[in-house]
């Protein structure tokens, strides 16, 4: 089954085409990821201005419900194909940047970027969720997680091995190529545009994504779920340096080994999550994801290099359940007219905590020792796991004195019940 579902999925012209766009542009994509950071601290010398080239591209997600608004209101297909045009162009402009006087024009580039990819990925949500089989969603976005991490073990050498040679426009260069394919690619996509909403139904729309993922029974507690633990990932994340330095006495390129084991623990998952997904509720499989990801970073606390490289493959495998189950959840229950902004809400929701986490771990790492941080913050996140699970049991429990079963699994599409505990 597992097998035919994902050759299904393949075969499926609109599944398939999305797949090629997230390959081709994944692969630009990350080796500029790196390179940016890179490039500013060549030209300025500064630590500082080059973890900012990063947040640049963070920055979007924090008014990701009204990107995600726009997604809505325009034809999707041509939004998709416009807005890879249009960063295929910024990113030519990054040839002027070849002084520190001129570093503006990346970090505007790089805002403009990480906005872009906010939009479409509010808009490519929307349009899989008309097109894919509602069956196989989850294989689609399990193996969506598997074509970008796949990229990201790929691409970042790539763009390191450029830059080394050739300095950063051509990496640049190479991922404006990226975008102009990943244009053709979505201009080829076969999919029916809704008809429009009308004007008075787009009133209250901005909060419309909001208020959808609140009051939803299926959507709330996954997505506060997903918070969490991208919260405790981000304070994961920024302890990374330290267990490579303090816990196993490894200079900090150890640390591209450890995230090159967990993009390996990230493609499994990704080629899993759709028969898991039909095998489990979506509760349970989130559930059993975070709880896996909770005891790999406790285990980080241990100064073994076995260890480390199990937890980092763990720490791959169980963290994007949560994501990949979550946005399969939107793109189910939530009604086409809200699509783009009730995804970019639910992204918007996980991603920032991370991206705060990030900072606050950075500091965090010079107060706390790692050996008390990690299992800390491993528990956070067992913690989070058993929540949801009791929460789902709970809620049933309630709903079956009340002689109301089945509620609960309703989304905004249908009743309403009171939202669950998570």
């Amino acid at each position: 089954m597992s097998g035919s579902a994902t050759v299904r999925v393949l075969r499926d012209r609109t599944a398939g085409l999305f797949l090629a766009a997230v390959v081709v542009s994944g692969f630009g994509t990350s080796a500029m990821w790196l390179a940016a950071g890179v490039w500013v601290k060549s030209l300025t010398g500064s630590d500082g201005l080059a973890a900012l080239a990063v947040f640049a591209m963070w920055l979007p997600v924090l008014i990701g419900p009204v990107l995600g608004t726009i997604a809505d209101r325009l034809p999707r297909k041509p939004l998709l194909v416009w807005s890879n045009l249009v960063m295929a162009g910024l990113l030519t402009s990054l040839l002027l940047v070849d002084s520190a006087g001129r570093i503006w024009i990346l970090f505007t580039v790089l805002v403009l970027y990480g906005a872009s990819f906010v939009l479409m990925g509010a808009a490519e949500s929307a349009l899989i969720a008309g097109a894919v089989d509602s069956r196989l969603l989850g294989d689609f976005n399990g193996l969506r997680m598997t074509a970008s991490e796949g990229m990201k073990l790929l691409a970042p050498l790539t763009g390191a091995g450029l830059y080394a040679r050739f300095g950063g426009g051509t990496v640049a260069l190479l991922d404006a190529v990226s975008f102009a394919l990943a244009a053709g690619v979505c201009a080829m996509l076969p999919v029916r545009e809704p008809a429009g909403t009308a004007p008075a139904a787009r009133r209250g729309e901005l909060a419309a994504g909001i208020r959808l993922v609140w009051t939803s029974p299926v959507l709330r507690p996954l997505v506060l779920t997903g918070s969490v633990t991208m919260l405790c990932a981000g304070l994961n994340g920024a302890a990374i340096y330290a267990v490579v330095d303090d816990g196993l006495g490894h200079s900090p390129t150890y640390a591209g080994v450890l995230y090159a084991v967990q993009g390996v623990g990230s493609v499994a998952v990704g080629l899993l999550a759709g028969p898991l997904l039909r095998r489990m509720p979506e509760r349970v499989f989130t559930a059993a994801g975070v709880a896996l990801f909770a005891v790999a970073v406790a285990s980080r606390a241990l100064p073994d290099d076995a260890v480390a490289l199990v937890a980092s493959a763990a720490i791959g495998f169980g963290l994007p359940c949560v994501l990949i189950a979550a946005m399969t959840a939107v793109q189910r229950e939530t009604p086409d007219a809200a699509l783009g902004s009730t995804t970019a809400t639910a992204n918007t929701l996980m991603m920032v905590p991370n991206a705060v986490a990030l900072a606050l771990g950075a500091g965090l790492i010079a107060l706390v020792d790692i050996r008390v941080l990690l299992p800390v913050v491993g528990a956070a996140a067992l913690l989070t796991a058993a929540l949801l699970v009791t929460g789902r049991r709970t809620r049933s429990s309630r709903l079956e004195q009340d002689g109301e079963p089945g509620m609960a699994d309703e989304g905004p599409t249908g009743p309403v019940p009171s939202p669950p505990e998570a």
